[in-house]
């Protein structure tokens, strides 16, 4: 059974999506609810992986910070940020973390393609990355958490964000510059990204491995 489909308007309030997502991740788990693909946008804040380091934290004034249970470091969540909560069971899908990873990494590119904007990836960085005028920029994140195989958080790309709010964190880790569709001249259309991702859905879950034939 494909995943259910989620867009969320206006900007929701982080705890309470975090809450929602666990909730329906051990929903998923105990076999009584549905996989989820959830999309929203957050207020401006900062949220902190389980690899943050204090000093990354530039300007801990500035934004408010939520600690999290995904994988990585510092990143930065706000208006304008296409972000994908994705609450999948790997155990029904082939139990590959690497592979669902991966599927995520070109499931981001393909939806960058289809706004005339080619992403890719750089080794031993994590994200998807454009090419701007000053070189090479981050355009998108990602950060997964997998706890008895059901997975939860996600991606996030930069659609319209305010940029000038990165500036208050080494971004997973990085002195990279970020990007935006917007900063690329690139019409800033939410709903545009949006259509790329579900498209590219039924892509994501055969290149991620295994079919859930559960509820």
């Amino acid at each position: 059974m494909a995943p259910e489909w989620k867009v969320s308007a206006g900007l929701s309030d982080y705890a309470e999506t975090l809450a929602a997502m666990d909730a329906r991740a051990a929903a998923i788990r105990a076999g009584t609810a549905r996989e989820l693909i959830w999309l929203v946008e957050h207020p401006p804040l900062y949220t902190a992986g389980t690899s943050a380091k204090a000093d990354e934290l530039l300007d801990p004034a500035s934004l408010p910070v939520f600690q999290t249970g995904r994988g990585g470091r510092y990143t930065y969540h706000g208006p304008g940020q296409r972000v994908v909560y994705l609450m999948l069971d790997l155990g029904a899908r082939g139990r590959d973390l690497r592979r669902f990873v991966a599927g995520l990494e070109a499931w981001i590119i393909g939806a960058l393609a289809a706004q005339g904007v080619e992403g890719w990836l750089i080794q031993g960085k994590i994200g998807v990355w454009v090419q701007t005028a000053d070189g090479p920029a981050k355009i998108a994140a990602l950060g997964v958490r997998v706890r008895q195989w059901v997975t939860t958080h996600g991606i996030a790309i930069n659609v319209s964000p305010e940029l000038r709010d990165f500036a208050g964190i080494l971004p997973c880790g990085l002195t990279d510059p970020v990007a935006s569709l917007a900063s690329l001249g690139v019409p800033a259309d939410m709903g545009a990204v949006d259509s790329a991702l579900q498209k590219g859905v039924p892509w994501l879950l055969e290149a991620i491995g295994g079919e859930n034939t559960g509820q």
